[in-house]
């Protein structure tokens, strides 16, 4: 088909030098058809794609860039482009009549979000069949799940897209199979192949894994190769590596006890989630939303119990240890962000700490609340900020703090890994602590040892470490340990 676009020809040169780092990985997949740039959080993935879609523009036949990204981070990309470029991006959203305009118009670079592509998919498909369009998909995780309507509807579309390049900090966002749909997006099944299913069963970090040899040695090795089958499109820098002098990054874990009345509530939900299991329902140990949803009660008891109950009147352990910590940090002149999977723990927290000028991010804040939320915190008098990971775990440079507190953690790494690297960052200059508040003989425990596996597993999918590195440190204690949390007899 005859493409109907002409070029208008602007400025494609970039306001400043990208870091050697960056230039190597722009060097590196610049003209190829498809690439993956997983760069660790905080390394300036968006400097990468924005110097590739000025060279695509300039010298690769591409008419159109389509950048797409989370709905919170479109204004960032929109943001980027006027620090770092002269082109002027358009925006597709969800008001089909204005994006009619922006389809029929000689736009360079268009910036939308991951619903509106699905949204708009017929449309999209015309457009593309019209002019060559290149695309970026930040933020890839998003499309993690091959099963969704949404993946698939990217599914369809990738091969009428002349230039895929998918990017992310955090590729295993909570299993290694999350690599899947991830790369069948750019070479529909050619390196990892086109059965999600079987990729899932061979790499699945099951609670069984501790129990049988040959399960554990199938996932090992299959993990091991996967970052082998698909380097030869794909760039990878860590913090580790050397590449930029960043400061350390501490890890903190406060061990505080139950309060007397909340030990009661979590038992007796303990005692209940038990029985419920010794009825027949063994599931629990899986990851499927009904079990998780009752494992959330332990880890809402443990957090704060007023999440159970408004007539909980007493000071729980952590909420003890947190009032220390942030006086601490309050009178050594420093500021923090204090991360919470409970949005009433954000509300209340927020409330407590008034007098600091504390402010929140949540996903029930429109994005204007949210924005002065960050301005008030990073230019303002705020010294804590509360947020969910859910809401502000990704596109946020927060250096203005270098200190976290994990109030609870859930059982995503991406929220975890993603959260504590808001501080640790391009232009952070002092050490960032982050700091774990972890209820002693709590799911708390198991969650830490859960989370630390999957890390680990993630490291090695990644390419981070070798297979030798990762036997030294693999632990599938975390099966065994919900067990005894749930009092549940091993021999079940």
């Amino acid at each position: 088909m005859k493409k109907l676009v002409q070029k208008a020809h602007y400025d494609y040169s970039a306001k400043h030098e990208a870091f050697p780092y960056q230039h190597e990985a722009f060097e590196e997949i610049k003209d190829k058809d498809y690439a993956a740039i997983f760069h660790e959080q905080g390394l300036g993935k968006t400097k990468i794609a924005i110097d590739l879609l000025l060279y695509w523009l300039k010298c690769r036949e591409i008419d159109t860039v389509l950048i797409v990204t989370k709905k919170t981070l479109v204004k960032n990309w929109v943001e980027e482009f006027g620090e770092h470029t002269s082109l002027r991006p358009k925006v597709l959203d969800n008001n089909k009549r204005s994006n009619f305009f922006v389809f029929n118009s000689r736009a360079e670079v268009v910036i939308t979000n991951f619903e509106t592509v699905s949204g708009e998919r017929e449309r999209m498909a015309l457009f593309l069949k019209t002019r060559n369009v290149a695309i970026v998909i930040d933020e890839s995780t998003k499309i993690k799940n091959p099963e969704s309507k949404l993946t698939q509807d990217f599914f369809a579309l990738s091969p009428l897209f002349k230039i895929r390049v998918i990017m992310t900090g955090t590729p295993v966002a909570n299993r290694p199979y999350d690599l899947w749909a991830q790369v069948f997006f750019l070479d529909q099944g050619q390196s990892l192949g086109t059965d999600f299913s079987a990729f899932k069963i061979e790499t699945n970090l099951t609670n069984s894994l501790g129990h049988n040899d040959n399960k554990r040695n199938v996932f090992e090795d299959t993990v091991s190769h996967i970052f082998e089958k698909i380097k030869d499109f794909s760039v990878r820098e860590t913090k580790n590596s050397g590449i930029i002098s960043l400061p350390t990054k501490k890890y903190l874990t406060f061990y505080v006890d139950f309060e007397d009345e909340q030990r009661r509530m979590y038992e007796e939900i303990r005692e209940e989630m038990t029985t419920t299991i010794h009825r027949g329902d063994f599931a629990i140990l899986d990851e499927s939303q009904d079990s998780l949803k009752r494992l959330l009660r332990l880890v809402q008891a443990a957090s704060n119990p007023r999440l159970l109950d408004d007539r909980y009147d007493s000071i729980s352990g952590k909420e003890q240890i947190l009032d220390e910590l942030i006086d601490d940090i309050i009178q050594r002149g420093e500021k923090v962000i204090v991360w919470s999977s409970f949005t009433e723990n954000v509300d209340y927290f927020c409330r407590k700490y008034k007098v600091h000028g504390a402010v929140k991010i949540t996903g029930k804040m429109n994005v204007e609340d949210r924005g002065r939320s960050v301005d008030n915190f990073k230019h303002g008098d705020a010294k804590i900020l509360f947020a969910t990971p859910q809401s502000a775990k990704e596109g946020l440079t927060l250096t203005v703090a270098n200190n976290c507190i994990f109030y609870d953690r859930g059982f995503n790494l991406d929220d975890y890994l993603q959260a504590q690297d808001r501080i640790h960052r391009i232009s952070q200059k002092k050490q960032c602590n982050i700091h774990n508040l972890i209820v002693a003989d709590s799911i708390d425990m198991w969650i830490d040892k859960l989370l630390k596996a999957k890390q680990n597993a993630a490291f090695l999918a990644q390419g981070d470490i070798s297979i030798e590195d990762y036997q030294q440190v693999a632990d599938y204690s975390f099966g065994d340990m919900v067990k005894e949390i749930l009092n549940i007899d091993n021999s079940n």
